[in-house]
């Protein structure tokens, strides 16, 4: 048994015992031992290592192409503003109907995903998505806000499956592989995003129209998520309650648990911060910087170059001083960050600010769902529901600041998102992990 469990901490590039200088809640454990409410044996008999890396990869692009749809849209939401006339609390209506698609989606997912696994949950959220951009772009093409709030109530249905969807396939990966790697994914986003964000300014740059814009990138979205979740670890269908076991490892019950109400509000003031960079971070430099569009979606783009850098790496510094440790000073900078770009009078201090507050806002999401997903057993019904809260917060934060821009300006009324942040910094301990408690 010995000899096993040492041929299976090699096989993981694990040693039993932590590195010199690792907090003692690290998630640094030898995967041979019963650790995050599984043993060495389920996950090595569930997966090979070929198919481990194959899903990490597939995941790792899923989350990616999930970023680039979002920021295609964040990142020109100058330009929707012009299209259809309208001002920032109009607008603030119009991310709402995305929130209220997101807020049917997203409290059923963790269901949807149990019946028909996380792969098949992606490509129909994918193709969900990618059918509402089309409505997008040809609401923009006849100026009809109507028609834009609908295909956004839609768009928000798929962008919310989606979502939860990747965040559990991410977890079962970590999980198995039994390393810290759930920030690289939220990296993946991030890049996809600051790519979106680049195209974003660009096209915004040559004069390029945004529902042409829009039109491709739904193809490009209808695709890869048809083809990407093949390689998916293979769905399997949760086990029946042992004999004398309740059956509250049902979605449910995953409400009722106080860790994972929790952590829930710690993601929240995660989200809110990070969803006010992503819907007004262009629209606030371009209002209270006089800056152009071109150069509110670079400043945009410098906010998610900076959350995607400290997500690839972040995994480190989670694994060496532990998830509560770097859950605090991750909304620390947040909060300094934020606290620069609204009140900076120079564009390069401004986006000094961005750079900070996107460092800040990187690592608080992915620690969210791996601290959910600590027990495998309840882990789908547990990231549904902290991915509940933290995207209701992600959705339907932005459009109301955009209602507080209106009567204070949208780049004062950032300055509201202190209050959950520093409730984030307060709760952080929830997210200790549960082996180390």
């Amino acid at each position: 048994m010995e000899r096993q469990r040492r041929c299976a901490c090699r096989l993981l590039g694990r040693r039993g015992r932590p590195r010199h200088g690792q907090a003692p809640e690290s998630r640094r454990t030898c995967p041979a031992r019963p650790t995050l409410g599984g043993s060495s044996d389920r996950m090595t008999k569930t997966a090979t290592r070929p198919q481990l890396n194959a899903a990490a990869a597939a995941t790792f692009l899923i989350f990616g192409i999930n970023g680039l749809v979002f920021a295609s849209w964040a990142a020109r939401i100058p330009a929707v503003t012009e299209i259809l006339h309208i001002s920032s609390g109009q607008m603030g209506t119009l991310l709402l109907c995305v929130a209220g698609g997101s807020l049917i989606a997203l409290p059923t997912a963790g269901h949807v995903v149990g019946r028909i696994g996380t792969a098949n949950a992606v490509r129909g959220a994918g193709l969900v998505a990618a059918v509402a951009g089309v409505g997008v772009a040809l609401a923009l093409l006849a100026e009809s806000v109507p028609g834009t709030g609908v295909a956004l109530f839609f768009f928000g249905m798929g962008i919310g499956l989606w979502d939860v969807s990747q965040n559990i396939e991410g977890a079962d990966v970590e999980h198995k592989l039994g390393r810290t790697i759930m920030p690289q994914f939220h990296a993946a986003f991030s890049g996809g995003a600051f790519l979106g964000a680049l195209i974003g300014a660009g096209l915004a740059g040559l004069g390029v129209g945004l529902p042409a814009h829009l039109l491709v990138i739904a193809g490009i979205v209808a695709v890869l998520t048809f083809v990407a979740p093949r390689y998916f670890l293979p769905h399997a269908p949760a086990p029946a309650p042992a004999a004398g076991e309740s059956k509250e490892a049902k979605g449910r019950s995953a409400w009722t648990d106080g860790r994972t109400l929790l952590i829930g509000v710690v993601v929240l003031g995660a989200t809110l911060t990070e969803g006010a960079g992503n819907d007004w971070i262009a629209k606030a430099a371009v209002d209270g910087l006089d800056a152009t569009e071109s150069t509110g979606a670079l400043l945009f783009a410098a906010f998610v170059l900076a959350m995607t850098a400290v997500r690839f790496f972040g995994g480190r510094a989670i694994d060496a001083y532990g998830r509560v440790a770097v859950l605090r000073t991750s909304m620390a900078a947040a909060a300094a960050g934020l606290g620069l770009f609204v009140l900076a009078d120079d564009l390069w201090v401004a986006t000094a600010g961005a750079v900070l507050w996107g460092a800040g806002a990187a690592l608080a999401f992915p620690m969210g769902m791996s601290a959910a997903a600590d027990d495998p057993k309840y882990a789908a019904a547990r990231v549904s529901v902290v991915s509940t809260i933290g995207y209701i917060a992600f959705l339907a934060g932005p459009p109301l600041l955009g209602y507080l821009g209106d009567l204070i300006g949208i780049r004062l009324a950032l300055l509201a998102i202190m209050i959950p942040i520093l409730g984030a910094l307060l709760l952080a301990g929830a997210a200790k992990p549960l082996h180390a408690r």
